[in-house]
């Protein structure tokens, strides 16, 4: 089950995000996982930043995963129209990719699909 749930007073299309979700998790072969999405502002994204991280300032995208498997993003800090490459970079990470060619590679990969 993918849940959304947005703690702010921007409006977005749930639809579109659950999709992109689903067509990454699909491609990992994941399918079966629970995963929360929750979009914030700045302050929430800074302190989960802060006590998670040790870094006091706002990001765009945070990662649990293990019992969680939250992606937290700040719209904020986010362009409308990069909303979707945040989410998939989130969920390669909550899936445990690190930074490196072959990430980046997938993120183009599922950034393409969603579209078709």
């Amino acid at each position: 089950m993918i849940e959304i749930n947005n703690l702010t007073t921007s409006k977005v299309d749930e639809k579109f995000l659950k999709r992109v979700a689903r067509k990454v998790l699909k491609g990992e072969n994941k399918e079966g996982i629970d995963l929360s999405i929750a979009l914030v502002g700045q302050t929430r994204i800074r302190k989960l930043n802060k006590k998670y991280r040790g870094k006091n300032r706002a990001t765009d995208v945070l990662s649990f995963g293990n019992d969680l498997n939250e992606i937290v993003i700040c719209l904020r800090e986010v362009k409308k129209q990069e909303l979707a490459r945040v989410l998939i970079h989130g969920i390669l990470h909550l899936l445990k990719y690190k930074h490196s060619k072959k990430m980046q590679k997938k993120e183009e990969i599922y950034g393409k699909a969603i579209y078709y």
